[in-house]
């Protein structure tokens, strides 16, 4: 086992996953996952403060990348083209190994009420990171808060249909969000 290895948070969570399919999250142990991952207790806590975060691994990070896209749009966009522009961001940091490893994931909070609950609460911080995003652009509160809650669903709804698509395709996530945004809109536009 290697110290500084590269990899390590990567392998962590493929670990973490694996496990938590094969045999439940309760079941579980830090112990386990880095056995499976190859890697030290330390290290897994210097990326990770417990397993529970394992399956939101980048959160922070994605949050990041939906708040810089919605800063970066041009100024005289839209709110839902701000949005859009977020997602676009965000979405390009998604690869292969997240596709590969999605529907484990969903099984995984799935079968555990803690990890849906985790689920829901990364839902509402990414809204939140996208409503300050707006906010910060200028838009009144409300405006900002609907627009994000469209882009979280358009965020949600297009990594699965990416996720359940041809996993040995090369399309990228986020034509699929940004079709979920747009049909998205058109549906609210006819909400009337």
């Amino acid at each position: 086992m290697g110290r500084w290895e590269p990899g390590a948070r990567e392998r962590l969570v493929v670990a973490a996953v694996d496990l938590f399919t094969e045999q439940g999250y309760d079941a579980t142990t830090v112990a386990q996952i880095v056995e499976r991952a190859g890697v030290t207790k330390s290290t897994f806590f210097r990326h990770f403060p417990d397993k529970r975060e394992l399956l939101v691994a980048g959160q922070e990070t994605l949050s990041r990348l939906l708040s810089e896209g919605i800063a970066e749009a041009p100024g005289g966009a839209t709110p839902l083209e701000a949005v859009a522009a977020g997602l676009e961001r965000a979405s390009s940091a998604m690869g292969p190994m997240n596709r590969e490893l999605a529907p484990r994931v969903k099984a995984a909070i799935a079968a555990c009420s803690e990890l849906q609950e985790r689920d829901a609460l990364k839902t509402i911080s990414l809204a939140a990171a996208m409503t300050a995003a707006l906010v910060a652009r200028g838009l009144p509160d409300p405006t900002a808060a609907l627009a994000s809650e469209l882009g979280v669903l358009a965020f949600k709804r297009g990594f699965a249909q990416w996720s359940d698509g041809d996993r040995d395709g090369d399309d990228e996530l986020a034509g699929y969000v940004l079709a979920a945004l747009d049909e998205l809109r058109a549906v609210s536009a006819s909400l009337g």
